[in-house]
């Protein structure tokens, strides 16, 4: 089963008040993590402080077959400098998955799709 994961972040002023070329380290650092884990798990970044957000600044899509790699790979992003020094937060994740009441419908009632 495909799932998709909206993951809402928060960068906060102490990271902006970094100099671009630390953010820029830090930011090559995450994704070298990302990296790590794109055989299983697509990952895309959006900015989106600019446009209307109440709790966040950035968000990520993901987007796996595999919960655990997913998991491994925001445990990584947890255990990062921009996160423990306090630089960013998870705020929230929306997560679904694709075509679920097709699996349900085949796998559970036995009906043909």
């Amino acid at each position: 089963m495909r799932y998709m994961m909206i993951v809402l972040l928060e960068f906060y002023p102490s990271w902006l008040a970094l100099p671009r070329e630390e953010r820029g380290r830090h930011a090559a650092a995450l994704q070298e993590i990302v990296g790590k884990y794109r055989e299983s798990v697509s990952v895309r970044f959006f900015d989106a402080e600019a446009l209307p957000g109440k709790d966040y600044t950035d968000f990520a899509v993901c987007e796996t077959d595999d919960l655990k790699a997913y998991h491994f790979l925001w445990e990584e992003i947890r255990d990062s400098v921009p996160y423990v020094r306090g630089y960013m937060k998870i705020k929230d994740v929306v997560m679904g998955m694709e075509q679920a009441f097709r699996a349900y419908e085949s796998e559970a009632l036995g009906m043909d799709g």
